[in-house]
């Protein structure tokens, strides 16, 4: 059972990192989009921006309820990768070395 749950926290840790990526390059696209560097009449950037925006809509809601209106600054990317950051270097290597602990 124990070695079942570390190989859980080993996903979750690997699907945290997935989400910090996508969350970046959401990023680093909303900033070419605003700048007017690419634009969405492109269908192939227009798929992806929309693609990465329903994934990071569910991310970024709760962040924004909580956090003030900046205007155009959006810091809920930064506040979320900020929680993942301390999801995958605290508590999911806090929680690992307790399992590790139990298992002897």
């Amino acid at each position: 059972m124990i070695p079942f749950l570390l190989m859980i926290v080993d996903i979750i840790g690997f699907l945290l990192w997935a989400l910090s990526v996508v969350i970046v390059i959401q990023a680093i696209l909303s900033w070419l989009v605003a700048f007017n560097v690419i634009n969405l009449y492109n269908e192939f950037v227009r798929s992806v921006w929309q693609a990465l925006d329903v994934i990071t809509r569910p991310i970024y809601r709760p962040i924004r309820k909580i956090m003030p209106d900046f205007g155009a600054l959006d810091l809920s990317p930064l506040v979320a990768l900020l929680i993942i950051y301390v999801l995958s270097n605290f508590v999911l290597p806090t929680i690992k070395a307790q399992l590790a602990a139990s298992m002897f």
